[in-house]
């Protein structure tokens, strides 16, 4: 009974939750190439009791989907590193992605075992603006992805950036997860993190400090486990540390060459010193080389054929012929061996003839008593084992 009132709260606010109103929604803007950043709050999500100023922590979890399909967008990331943190939607739209998408998320209170729905419409458009041509990643090992997503690290970073870089606006293009390009997880050692890769583009050209450090003297110095080249004072440091060897440039400025089409030529070969083949070939006919060709090889056939039928047919001696070429004394030697075979085959199928006596048992094999033969019978077969 008292396990019945328990479950009857339950199923009251279940029943509620099923026939309330549509979620709630809102209305987000993300561009296209630039990163896109979406704070899962549990305050949004909670329903705090009455008369509470400011509801206790609680454990929520997060699930988000598109609309319509089990997953999220391929440019769109989910994470959250524990129930009592905040969760995160964070990745870059492409080209591809312009429109409207719908993403609906759904809080799992883990405390009250509550759930609440909202929905996201991303309206993706192009960003206005100049173009970003000069792109930089850098990898930083000391944060991890959800320690970067907020937009005060973010702020931060930019701005100790600014000062490798070459004066002009930058913004953040993507932010992704080491994890997410096969790094690994670290040890559970405290300053360990797992490394998130920070994309950054600006409209102004790369500092010559940017370029020493891509530059192949500094991959080779990289190789042989040896710091790159840094002609400037490292901003980044003591809050950020990057991995200057990871660090890579992309210059969008400079359109790439166009690839060359093979044009098709009319199959001739230009003139060599070293190859000059005839502008022309004299007519042959080669009618008489494929008649050698085909009809020697079948006359051959042909004849070791006919030879080999006059050998098994017309060679063949017969067996009057061989009998009159045996001497005498073979042929009756043969016809002897011969009739004894026969009668014996029917001596053998009769059964009837008494057996020889010597092949009666005369002694015990085991004692070795000798006994005179008590009877014969002409059912025992003469060997033992052919019964």
């Amino acid at each position: 009974m008292a396990a019945g009132l328990v479950w009857i709260p339950l199923l009251v606010g279940l029943l509620a939750g099923l026939g309330g109103t549509e979620p709630p929604q809102s209305t987000l803007h993300p561009l296209v190439g630039r990163v896109f950043v979406h704070t899962l709050d549990h305050a949004a999500f909670l329903r705090p009791p009455e008369r509470v100023a400011a509801p206790p922590v609680t454990r929520i979890t997060y699930q988000a989907h598109l609309q319509g399909h089990p997953d999220l967008p391929r440019w769109l990331r989910y994470t959250q590193r524990s129930s009592r943190q905040p969760g995160f939607l964070y990745g870059a739209a492409t080209p591809e992605d312009r429109g409207h998408q719908v993403i609906e998320v759904t809080a799992y209170n883990r405390d009250s075992f509550e759930t609440t729905q909202q929905r996201l419409v991303l309206l993706i458009r192009d960003p206005e603006g100049p173009l970003l041509p000069y792109q930089a990643e850098f990898l930083v090992r000391s944060h991890d992805v959800e320690e970067v997503l907020p937009s005060a690290p973010a702020s931060r970073f930019l701005t100790a950036l600014g000062g490798l870089w070459e004066p002009g606006e930058l913004q953040l293009l993507n932010i992704t997860s080491a994890l997410d390009r096969g790094g690994r997880v670290p040890l559970p050692i405290e300053g360990r993190k797992e490394g998130v890769y920070i994309k950054v583009g600006s409209a102004s050209p790369f500092s010559t400090c940017l370029k020493m450090v891509a530059s192949p003297d500094s991959h080779t110095r990289c190789a042989q486990g040896q710091p790159p080249l840094l002609s400037c004072y490292d901003t980044l440091a003591p809050h950020f540390r990057v991995a200057w060897c990871n660090v890579s440039l992309v210059d969008l400025s400079v359109p790439e060459p166009a690839e060359e089409l093979p044009t098709p030529g009319d199959g001739v070969l230009e003139r060599d010193p070293f190859f000059c083949p005839p502008t022309e070939a004299t007519a042959r006919d080669f009618l008489t080389h494929a008649l050698v060709t085909l009809l020697v090889p079948l006359l051959l056939a042909l004849l070791l054929a006919l030879l080999l039928a006059y050998v098994m047919c017309c060679r063949r001696e017969g067996r009057l012929k061989r009998d009159l070429a045996t001497s005498a004394i073979q042929m009756v030697h043969h016809g002897t061996i011969r009739g004894n075979t026969e009668e014996l085959r029917q001596m053998a199928a009769s059964r009837e003839v008494p057996r020889p006596l010597s092949t009666l048992p005369m002694f015990n094999v085991r004692t070795g008593e000798r006994r005179p033969p008590r009877g014969d019978s002409a059912q025992v077969p003469l060997i033992l084992d052919q019964h």
